[in-house]
């Protein structure tokens, strides 16, 4: 979340405007066990790779981060790369298709086109 703050100087009287962002305290569990803190440009990195060249709306990726950035922020303060991987799926099913499928690639670690058959067939019987 970011607080947007209009001050002025005590000595010169000009104003200014101070932009402040809480501090994630969210801890992410990885595959691996460590632990790393929640950093949301990875999210909005990971996004940015699986939506390049598609046609989707200006503030869609910011949505989608805030989205995500809110709702790890709930609960325990700890969340699992599985659950932010999922969120991340379930905001890009909606949004765009093919975007789902590239990142879907990488999050499930596709071995083949039987994997990619299956995660169409999957999306298919969803629609």
């Amino acid at each position: 979340m970011v607080i947007r703050r209009r001050r002025e100087c005590v000595a010169c009287g000009e104003r200014f405007t101070t932009f402040e962002r809480s501090i994630a305290t969210t801890t992410v569990v990885k595959r691996s066990g460590m632990r790393e803190p929640f950093d949301r440009e990875k999210i909005r990195r990971g996004l940015d790779s699986a939506l390049a060249d598609r046609p989707v709306p200006g503030g869609s990726i910011d949505g989608i981060v805030e989205r995500i950035e809110a709702s790890s922020r709930g609960g325990s303060g700890v969340v699992t790369s599985d659950e932010l991987g999922r969120a991340v799926l379930s905001e890009l099913r909606e949004l765009d298709e093919v975007a789902y499928l590239r990142f879907a690639s990488v999050y499930k670690e596709f071995q083949g086109a039987r994997d990619f058959e299956r995660e169409v067939a999957a999306l298919e019987q969803q629609s």
